[in-house]
């Protein structure tokens, strides 16, 4: 008992380094995104994800675990988490931060739909009862109508089916692929990407002194926030570790209140709430005899 307290403990901190890293990275996106077009945050931000990939690989000596036998798997993931990032930051310049977070939380039940697709799993009635009370939360959150939809909401709302497909195709190389050799091919692809989305015309910006430090923390923060995740993942249950997750959401509202003056929708906040309870009643379901598990 002990011990497993423990580590929900650890797993807890480290959850909290990840809403950090989550929360820095939108307001650095928001920053960036007053002189950049995300094509070119993507860029600058794959460069330092380079940058420290190969740091790491060297100082860690795990070179070997970089894989090429499965890169076309590679490609497609990265293709879609490309394109999802990038409609996320063009999310964060357009809408309520707290609007995209909430948004951004319907990637799972995405997941629900599209994995009988992918992955071959099965669609309990558990699932489908998640999925259906998650979609009713994004219409709470969204509460489409012709004054209310624009393309922040449609940007947000997308990344989150895009972020499900990278999801799923993570989960498919996981089985064979080191987490090395899926973060070494993750920056570069989207190095090149970004490189070529940014440049087709000829004209990419160059960041200047107040936008670097910004594209930095993007970098820095991309990386962080997922090792932290899964640094969580692994020490506890993910019906411990995912209610922590969604502590991203108030404190992102609160951010956005106290640095760009966002208000605090009682619509946006009711309807996550309802999103993220969909999100637990899903890991309960996908857990044998109804024991979540990680």
């Amino acid at each position: 008992m002990a011990q497993g307290e423990t580590r929900a403990g650890l797993a807890a901190l480290w959850m909290v380094g990840a809403i950090v890293s989550f929360s820095a990275m939108a307001i650095a996106g928001r920053e960036a995104g007053l002189t950049l077009d995300t094509f070119e945050i993507m860029a600058y931000r794959s460069l330092v994800g380079v940058l420290i990939v190969l740091a790491v690989l060297t100082a860690t000596g795990r070179w070997r675990q970089v894989r090429r036998q499965r890169l076309g798997v590679h490609l497609l993931r990265n293709i879609f988490h490309f394109t999802g990032q990038n409609l996320w930051f063009l999310a964060v310049t357009l809408i309520p931060l707290a609007q995209v977070f909430a948004l951004e939380f319907t990637s799972p039940l995405w997941v629900i739909i599209l994995s009988p697709l992918l992955l071959g799993e099965a669609l309990t009635r558990r699932r489908m009862l998640a999925a259906a009370i998650g979609f009713a939360g994004i219409l709470i959150v969204a509460r489409p109508s012709p004054e209310t939809l624009n393309i922040g909401l449609a940007a947000a709302a997308s990344c989150a089916v895009f972020f499900a497909l990278t999801a799923i195709l993570t989960k498919r190389l996981t089985r064979h692929e080191h987490t090395a050799s899926i973060l070494f091919w993750l920056t570069t692809m989207q190095l090149a990407m970004g490189l070529i989305a940014a440049g087709w015309d000829g004209d990419m910006a160059l960041p200047d002194a107040s936008t670097l430090p910004w594209l930095v923390l993007i970098g820095i923060a991309g990386l962080t926030a997922h090792f932290c995740l899964t640094t969580a993942l692994s020490l506890a249950p993910a019906s411990v570790v995912v209610p922590v997750d969604f502590a991203r959401l108030p404190a992102i509202a609160i951010l956005g209140m106290v640095i760009y003056g966002e208000a605090l929708d009682a619509w946006v906040l009711g309807g996550a709430a309802i999103i993220c309870i969909a999100n637990y009643l899903n890991i309960v379901a996908r857990a044998p005899h109804g024991t979540p598990q990680s």
